[in-house]
């Protein structure tokens, strides 16, 4: 990874807008929240600020990225809808959904970022400050998470600056992120499929669709073929501490991930606790997790047991992040 002059933080105005703009117009990297994580921009039609982006991150380069646009006029210069993504834009965006989608005729984002296929992944962001640099901006920019390739994705500023400083240029700090896991992914290419569990939950899509989801094929292993969208490797969102699931009680010493109540007992075994939700709210532990695994991670335990958390509403995503930032651990 090359290093780069150090990394600016700015807080959001008018003129960290227009600065933000400069800088990913000459190529460079900006940080900046969404309402799901922080993302690290790159120019999309700029095929040497993608490289640099994979570089950064340390991102396999077959990972395919989302490209961030500010209103779906925008998207339909990009990609294809049919009656279903049309559908889907119309109820959710902007908003934590992302949608794959064939590429158009003239689509102008860079081979690289959509690793060679004809497909691309399109977004439109609920957040005020992505919002302000992507209409300034005036191109669709690839934002995936703002931390190294596999980490735990970054919902606050310094979560970014921790694991790329001096690696990007720019970082617009813009607080905590609001939902906390990614957007849900859906490939509408025939039947519409789900690809990836997040902020979205599965229930709202399928009232609109008015059909259930179809299931995304398996995910890819780290060395298999290009996955079909962002966010399918098995292994990813993992903390460098091996994570224990669906722990009932926590053994001495482990740091403790729970979800609702803690006995006395797991309290006082464990050497640190976290709370999802002590409440058990699904979109609580969904805004906390990230946060959460990031601290537990810097405990300096040999294990993070990880208490069971249901599976309905955006349960389904913390559990999709959990399994797989467990593999291979």
């Amino acid at each position: 990874m090359t290093a780069r002059s150090t990394t600016r933080v700015i807080e959001p105005d008018t003129a960290s807008i227009a600065e933000a703009v400069r800088v990913l117009a000459s190529g460079g990297l900006v940080a900046f929240p969404t309402e799901t994580v922080y993302g690290l921009g790159a120019d999309a039609t700029d095929g040497t600020a993608v490289a640099r982006l994979y570089e950064a991150k340390g991102r396999p380069a077959f990972n395919p990225l989302i490209a961030h646009v500010p209103d779906v006029k925008s998207a339909q210069t990009l990609v294809t809808f049919d009656h279903a993504a049309a559908a889907l834009a119309a109820a959710f965006w902007p908003g934590p959904l992302t949608l794959v989608l064939p590429k158009a005729a003239a689509c102008p984002v860079a081979e690289l970022a959509t690793a060679g296929l004809d497909t691309l992944a399109v977004r439109m962001p609920n957040h005020p400050v992505a919002h302000a640099i992507l209409e300034a901006f005036g191109k669709p920019i690839v934002a995936p998470s703002a931390n190294r390739s596999g980490h735990v994705s970054p919902t606050t500023a310094a979560h970014v600056l921790a694991d790329l400083a001096g690696c990007i240029d720019l970082i617009v700090d813009g607080g905590s992120t609001p939902v906390g896991v990614e957007s849900t992914i859906v490939a509408c290419l025939g039947k519409p499929m789900l690809l990836r569990p997040g902020g979205l939950p599965r229930d709202a899509i399928e009232r609109v669709l008015k059909n259930t989801l179809h299931a995304a094929p398996p995910a890819a292993a780290d060395n298999e073929a290009v996955p079909l969208s962002p966010g399918m490797l098995a292994t990813h969102y993992a903390p460098r501490t091996r994570l224990r699931l669906n722990a009932e009680h926590a053994e001495p010493g482990e740091a403790l991930l729970a979800f609702g109540p803690v006995s006395p007992a797991d309290a006082a075994r464990a050497k640190i606790v976290l709370n999802l939700s002590p409440l058990g709210n699904p979109v609580e532990a969904a805004a906390n997790l990230f946060a959460h695994l990031r601290a537990l991670d810097s405990a300096g335990a040999s294990t993070i047991a990880v208490m069971p958390v249901p599976g309905g509403g955006l349960g389904e995503a913390v559990n999709d992040r959990l399994a797989r930032a467990a593999a291979g651990r």
